[in-house]
């Protein structure tokens, strides 16, 4: 049972509605996760603008998938493992894709090197160090993808914490925390 309440699309204000509807459209469904955030019409906007604009980033819709089933694991958050699991699978990412990623591991070595770079800046809580940063330089990645990655990291803390914290119910097919 969630801590907080789930929002009901038709039984909200106006704006809260707007951003609902727009959630529904893109999954076919609203997520028990946006109904929980919907408690606060200012943090569904910024969520569900931060997850658009992610979407439109330089990071591939299948490394984001990846780099959030990794913190959602390290964290041990069900709903954004469930989530993003199957986010990956429909960004084309195997089954055995996703579950290294869990793990933090790629046969990609570009991907490999971005996972490593999350889950540091998850465990050690933001203080990395400049081998760190370089590791994916290294791999390949310019400015532009160091921040969105990095902005992927923070996106994924705040939706763990949400589900997390208020017990959100997964609506999503369930997988194994590893």
């Amino acid at each position: 049972m969630s801590r907080i309440p789930l929002l009901n699309a038709a039984q909200t204000t106006p704006n809260r509605q707007q951003t609902l509807a727009a959630i529904h459209a893109a999954f076919g469904a609203t997520p028990n996760m946006f109904r929980a955030v919907a408690n606060s019409p200012a943090a569904l906007q910024g969520m569900w603008g931060m997850f658009g604009a992610l979407g439109g980033g330089v990071i591939t819709p299948q490394l984001g998938e990846k780099i959030a089933v990794a913190i959602a694991n390290r964290n041990a958050c069900h709903y954004c493992l469930a989530a993003h699991t199957a986010l990956g699978r429909k960004a084309g990412a195997s089954r055995q894709d996703m579950v290294d990623a869990q793990l933090g591991r790629s046969d990609d070595p570009a991907t490999a090197a971005a996972l490593a770079f999350a889950l540091k800046v998850v465990n050690a809580r933001g203080d990395v160090e400049d081998a760190d940063v370089q590791g994916l330089r290294d791999a390949g990645f310019d400015d532009e993808a160091l921040m969105e990655i990095l902005a992927h990291v923070a996106l994924n803390l705040f939706t763990n914490y949400v589900n997390v914290v208020f017990d959100v119910p997964v609506d999503f097919p369930a997988i194994e925390l590893r």
